[in-house]
């Protein structure tokens, strides 16, 4: 059963104005916020649901006007990370939800956080923001499972979740979300099972990593060219 309160980001503590200049530099320039100044990768999915890369403060008032409620944070708890630590201080200070809810980007997605996932689809107070890092990946794979899990779209529709148009590249270790969801959808098409059912007694992560093959170019461009986590 997921404890949804327990994944909420605790309040932080006063800033100093040190303190909040470092934080500022560490989320422009180590963080890479300076293109998210430029490009943040904002995208309406549904009337609740917004999907984006890290928001900085002023993105987080942009939501807040829209009246976003909730933000939920695909990287993780990152207490050293700017980025981080001045997007939960804008959350407290502008009566936003923020939920850490780290899941992974490049690797198999795991039995637990897929199940995680849908329970909080169910429990979020909405309007909702999902963000990582560059909005490409770990946000896609969110915006997918909540259009197929929480609003019953067809897998393949939601699918349109992890595209180029926002980023995704599916040829690097990225893809292997992709090559999940359609190792389902080949197995539903062979003998249909439902989702879950599939992913408690048929889903081999290993299995599955080691069956991925990624392409070298498509690996330094994610990993070397676009810095993604």
């Amino acid at each position: 059963m997921l404890d949804l309160p327990s994944l909420v980001s605790p309040l932080p503590g006063p800033l100093s104005r040190r303190e909040r200049v470092r934080a500022g530099l560490d989320m422009w320039l180590v963080d890479h916020g300076f293109i998210r100044d430029i490009y943040c990768n904002i995208h309406q999915i549904t009337e609740t649901v917004w999907r984006s890369a890290q928001p900085a403060p002023h993105h987080l008032r942009w939501a807040q006007r829209r009246g976003i409620k909730t933000v939920v944070n695909l990287r993780g708890r990152r207490d050293t990370c700017g980025s981080y630590i001045l997007e939960r201080e804008a959350c407290h200070r502008l009566g936003l939800t923020l939920i850490d809810f780290p899941i992974r980007s490049r690797g198999p997605l795991e039995r637990a956080t897929l199940h995680a996932a849908a329970e909080m689809f169910d429990s979020l107070r909405y309007p909702v923001l999902f963000h990582c890092k560059s909005g490409a990946d770990r946000a896609g794979i969110m915006a997918t499972l909540y259009l197929f899990l929480h609003r019953g779209v067809p897998l393949r529709e939601a699918l349109g979740q992890l595209s180029l148009r926002y980023g995704h590249i599916r040829h690097a270790r990225t893809g292997l979300s992709d090559f999940f969801f359609e190792s389902y959808l080949l197995a539903n098409d062979a003998e249909p099972i439902a989702f879950f059912d599939w992913v408690d007694t048929v889903y081999d992560p290993q299995t599955l990593d080691a069956a991925f093959t990624e392409s070298r170019v498509a690996r330094i461009l994610v990993n070397n060219v676009l810095k993604r986590e």
